[in-house]
């Protein structure tokens, strides 16, 4: 089944705690896993950020709210039990537990209040079945998709010299072509049987990359792969590097996997995207820190 929105997490969430007992929260995650019949993949299915998984996320904001309405309490770090609120809720037998249901407590009332007035204007949590991370982490995908569009399509009308000057960027904020006076050498002079040219491909030239760079509207076929790798050959190449504004077609893309030598394919959204990883022709506008309580620091043992 489908990963469980956090709200609907709440109830099952609470039922765990009907014991009474103080529970581990890592403990109460692999419990609701089992009863949501995730599979591997779906535990395993992490945030854009990679900084957490998905259900864990979802199951630390349900027990979040149940806190703050007063149904759950925190008993050490990293456990909780419930509450006599708790225990009262869980015996009225409710078919669903979410933040609506949880507007009937002033603890929770406050608590929401408290958030509108602290980040009004910003997204809001209770509009839609994402976690704040989700919520944070979707609008930056989406900020970062945009600009990668905006890359693409200024990546395809400007001139060969300044893409071949852009394509040297990149290479050397990747750590390769030694530096970029030694990659700019090599790179942007007459082609040599399908060789733009050829780089280091660590500071010290333990090895060298081939490299063919173009700034193209059509796809690239297999055709052009099979002369880019013939080149190689003639050169004695074992690793090539073909950069184009376009994209591969399938049989070019199944091509490279077929053969010795180990070519790489970057098509114009790969090139936007290592752009904006590596800080090429793009400029930062803000940076928003995210952070969350250290109990440690609270901890008087």
């Amino acid at each position: 089944m489908a990963i469980p929105d956090y709200q609907s997490c709440m109830l099952p969430l609470l039922r765990v705690f009907a014991d009474k007992r103080e529970h581990a929260f890592r403990d109460t995650v692999e419990a609701l896993a089992r009863e949501f019949d995730l599979s591997e993949d779906e535990r395993r299915e992490m945030l854009p950020s990679g900084n957490q998984d998905v259900f864990t996320n979802r199951v630390g904001w349900a027990r979040t709210y149940l806190k703050k309405a007063g149904l759950l309490e925190s008993t050490r770090r990293g456990f909780n039990r419930i509450t006599p609120r708790g225990l009262s809720v869980l015996a009225e037998k409710p078919s669903r537990i979410d933040v609506a249901y949880l507007g009937q407590f002033s603890e929770f009332q406050a608590f929401r209040a408290l958030r509108h007035t602290k980040a009004e204007g910003t997204l809001e949590l209770e509009s839609n079945a994402e976690t704040p991370e989700e919520a944070l982490e979707g609008a930056y995908l989406k900020l970062r998709a945009d600009v990668a569009a905006d890359l693409l399509q200024r990546l395809t009308t400007c001139s060969p010299q300044f893409f071949e000057r852009l394509v040297v960027e990149v290479i050397v904020k990747m750590g390769y072509g030694g530096t970029r006076q030694d990659a700019g050498k090599v790179l942007g002079k007459p082609g040599d049987g399908g060789i733009d040219g050829i780089i280091k491909e660590d500071k010290l030239g333990l090895d060298a990359i081939d490299i063919q760079a173009k700034r193209w509207e059509s796809t690239v076929g297999r055709p052009e792969i099979q002369r880019f790798v013939g080149a190689l050959t003639g050169h004695r190449a074992k690793k090539g590097l073909f950069i184009t504004t376009s994209n591969f077609s399938a049989e070019a893309q199944a091509y490279v996997t077929n053969i010795d030598a180990k070519v790489v394919l970057i098509d114009g959204e790969t090139l936007a995207q290592l752009m904006l990883d590596h800080n090429v022709g793009v400029s930062t506008i803000g940076t928003y820190e995210v952070k969350k309580v250290d109990s440690d620091y609270f901890s008087e043992e």
